[in-house]
């Protein structure tokens, strides 16, 4: 058996060892830059989702402050009503009409020291008004 070991007896039936590319790690990082980037994508939809879900509307808040003014205090509400309303006034040319008609009733309530209550047709310009925003 020592003999055998010494004198090397060529191998004709097997062939050398080939290198074999292995291309699954490639797979692997680009299968993982792929599901990063989706990730990422996903993430700043979501993001800008809820920014805008959140964002200051004007026509929202002013629609409201415009439905809470107190009636108590005419001068106030004269203001109030004149600065609120004036977001929807262009709105449509309907709507304009509508504003100057209340600007020209709330006229007599703003610009003096004491003011009395605001009369019945005052009242109905407003309500006029405040019935016509959509918002």
């Amino acid at each position: 058996m020592q003999n055998l070991q010494q004198n090397e007896i060529p191998l004709h039936d097997i062939k050398p060892l080939i290198e074999i590319q292995e291309y699954s790690l490639y797979y692997f990082i680009g299968l993982s830059l792929a599901v990063t980037f989706i990730l990422l994508g996903f993430l700043y939809l979501l993001y800008r989702w809820t920014k805008n879900r959140k964002k200051y509307n004007k026509r929202v808040e002013h629609y409201k402050m415009l439905n809470a003014v107190d009636y108590k205090n005419p001068k106030k509400a004269a203001y109030d009503l004149t600065l609120y309303g004036a977001t929807f006034k262009d709105d449509s040319e309907r709507h304009l009409k509508a504003y100057e008609n209340m600007l020209e009733h709330l006229q007599k309530y703003k610009y003096k020291k004491n003011v009395e209550d605001f009369d019945a047709d005052t009242l109905h310009v407003i309500e006029l008004y405040r019935g016509m925003i959509d918002v």
